[in-house]
């Protein structure tokens, strides 16, 4: 019953709940790790043992990653990475013939999570507003831009005035003119959202984004607040969603007023905050695919827990270049 994190990259405190949480029900099971340069990955050097993997947009990506899971009795996979979701989504039933178990949503959720303007209708049809478009030809300021495919805050701009409008900006179909949510008025949320076998929600954690680095937060706190009955209400089953999911949002300060922005269906590099908090989401994956046992909802988790991350070291004894 061991488990695979891929691309794990720098996610060692994932690594290390699923480590504690697999010990828990399998003492003598692994989790493994791999990426394409795991010698210097932190997350695979903490693992329990890691594997070298070619670039998911190599052809044989699914069926090295498929005799890599029989060869290690390997019955979870776990993605962390926005590029692999679609693929192994597409994938999914072949490793399940085989009795594996890849936490991915279906590929047509997997799909609009990928397309901004597909998650915006998705978001529009569920009754959460999003910020409104804004003409590319007679554009009003301040207004924001991103690509429509885009993930790490890659190629996003904050355009105040006419004066910052570049031919790059008006010439690339791929990005979108919005409407700026001023943060001085609105707080930005990543809420984890994990979803059951079922596709129905089980548990919601609202954390405040109070400082960002790389794309990911690094200082926030868990909110117990209306943004929790405002999504269950919303989007409390979502056809093909399993797993962790990871709503972003933001919310008005003066009158609660809620924006979708996007939702990646994965792990969130600030998950560790909500997994401390008490929303235990690997176990419940174990639980529901290693034990077929069911979840149920539950907001059992701390409210106001404040995460102030910082660089740590992890040290391999012998390293051979």
């Amino acid at each position: 019953m061991n488990i695979l994190i891929t691309s794990a990259g720098r996610r060692v405190s994932l690594v290390r709940a699923f480590k504690n949480e697999l010990k828990v029900f399998f003492p003598d099971s692994q989790v493994f790790t791999s990426d394409m340069n795991p010698k210097l990955s932190a997350a695979c050097n903490v693992s329990d043992g890691y594997f070298k993997m070619k670039s998911v947009a190599e052809a044989s990506y699914i069926n090295d990653l498929l005799e890599l899971c029989l060869d290690q009795n390997i019955k979870l996979v776990v993605p962390t990475i926005d590029t692999e979701l679609q693929v192994l989504a597409n994938h999914k039933d072949n490793f399940a013939k085989q009795g594996i178990h890849v936490i991915v949503s279906s590929s047509d959720f997997i799909s609009k999570c990928r397309d901004k303007r597909k998650i915006n209708q998705f978001f529009e049809q569920s009754g959460i507003p999003i910020p409104a478009a804004i003409d590319k030809q007679n554009p009003t300021f301040p207004l924001f831009i991103k690509p429509y495919d885009g993930s790490l805050s890659a190629d996003i701009f904050l355009v105040r005035g006419p004066e910052e409008l570049t031919h790059y900006h008006m010439t690339n179909e791929k990005l979108l003119f919005m409407e700026y949510i001023d943060k001085t008025e609105h707080d930005e949320y990543t809420v984890d959202m994990y979803y059951g076998k079922d596709n129905e929600v089980k548990c919601i954690v609202p954390r405040r984004r109070i400082e960002i680095r790389g794309g990911e937060i690094s200082k926030g706190i868990t909110c117990k607040n209306i943004i929790v009955p405002y999504l269950k209400e919303k989007i409390g089953y979502i056809a093909g969603a399993v797993g962790c999911l990871t709503v972003q949002v933001f919310l008005n300060k003066n009158n609660n007023q809620i924006y979708g922005i996007e939702i990646n269906p994965r792990f969130g590099g600030g998950f560790p905050l909500s997994y401390q908090s008490g929303a235990n989401y690997p176990g419940w994956l174990i639980k529901e695919y290693l034990l077929n046992e069911s979840i149920s909802y539950t907001d059992n988790w701390s409210n106001n827990l404040l995460m102030l991350r910082y660089d740590d070291e992890v040290l391999v004894q012998n390293y051979e270049i």
